[in-house]
């Protein structure tokens, strides 16, 4: 049994960020992807949060597990987000809520100015009326906190710059031997002859931001829950 002691407030949401940027590659989503580690389940050699910490600091020599340059109070975010996936509720994260993350989408996370879902929203960038029968939740909470890691590459935003010097940056809907059809960040149809282009490019970077710093833990999940339950006509 993990043996804990309060953590600020915020510290799960920080220690999810240490987690991605310094245990996902090897352990996973959900800590359990290196044989004989569960961060669900338990975590072995440490029955302490200084334990805990200590490991992250230095590693354990003769595995795979290295040192780290992590600062304390980083090591007590990530410990306290670690204590949360070993929870006795079942571990892992805290379940999410449709409605508040409709509230959410409509809301806070402003994902209907670029987002169509359910006949309602934007059109500038990908419809979400079926993403719940099409995607799972990791990679819905990947490309709501990391989406230059998740954009495919038919929702890459094309720039164009004409020969009379008007620049155009929208998704693509359409394109031929002629012309190409594009829906501006106002949620407007564009169609230019490749004939009066002057520059023609795909962008490599996905408009939407990175909501690590503008989103709970728990809000995430409330998005995630959502975003699953959206499966289009069915």
């Amino acid at each position: 049994m993990l043996v804990t002691a309060l953590a600020p407030a915020g510290a799960q949401d920080t220690g999810l960020q240490l987690y991605r940027a310094n245990c996902y590659v090897c352990h996973g989503e959900n800590g359990d992807t290196v044989a004989g580690v569960n961060f669900r389940a338990e975590i072995r050699r440490a029955s302490t949060d200084e334990e805990v910490s200590r490991i992250i600091s230095g590693g354990i020599p003769g595995t795979g597990m290295p040192p780290t340059n992590l600062t304390e109070p980083q090591r007590r975010a990530l410990v306290a987000y670690l204590r949360s996936m070993n929870a006795s509720t079942g571990g892992g994260k805290a379940p999410g809520d449709v409605a508040r993350g409709l509230a959410i989408f409509d809301g806070k996370g402003g994902c209907a100015g670029c987002h169509r879902a359910d006949g309602r929203g934007s059109h500038f960038g990908p419809d979400l009326s079926d993403i719940g029968a099409t995607r799972k939740a990791d990679y819905l909470e990947r490309s709501i906190l990391e989406p230059n890691e998740t954009i495919a590459p038919q929702n890459r935003l094309v720039r164009i710059v004409t020969k009379q010097g008007a620049t155009v940056t929208g998704r693509r809907l359409n394109e031929d031997t002629h012309t190409i059809q594009l829906i501006d960040e106002k949620d407007r149809l564009v169609s230019v002859s490749k004939s009066d282009l002057r520059e023609y490019s795909l962008l490599k970077t996905s408009p939407m931001p990175s909501y690590q710093a503008k989103l709970s833990a728990q809000e995430v999940a409330d998005v995630v829950s959502y975003l699953l339950s959206l499966k289009g006509s069915q």
